[in-house]
């Protein structure tokens, strides 16, 4: 299965947006087994708007993901984290 989210950057900082993801992956997904094998990010200009920005990760089951929720929810880092990007995306957007 694939677990989505959507969001979508402020005008001008889809880079910021981006980069702030890729340390997410790397540095506090990684700690719930969720890395650059399962972990995608992907945007683009053909089908979706520019300031789209989607996130995939590839799981086994629902019971997973549960458990990778119930992990970050302990991460303090993540926290922090979801707070430093907020700035650069449109609220209301993620989904």
């Amino acid at each position: 299965m694939i677990a989505r989210w959507k969001i979508e950057a402020r005008f001008g900082h889809k880079q910021t947006a981006l980069d702030l993801l890729k340390r997410w992956r790397d540095e506090i997904g990684a700690q719930v087994g969720w890395n650059a094998d399962n972990y995608r990010i992907t945007t683009g200009s053909i089908g979706a708007l520019e300031s789209t920005i989607e996130t995939e990760v590839a799981i086994s089951s629902l019971a997973e993901l549960n458990d990778a929720f119930e992990k970050l929810g302990s991460i303090e880092a993540h926290a922090a984290w979801s707070k430093e990007l907020e700035p650069y995306v449109v609220s209301g957007t993620p989904n």
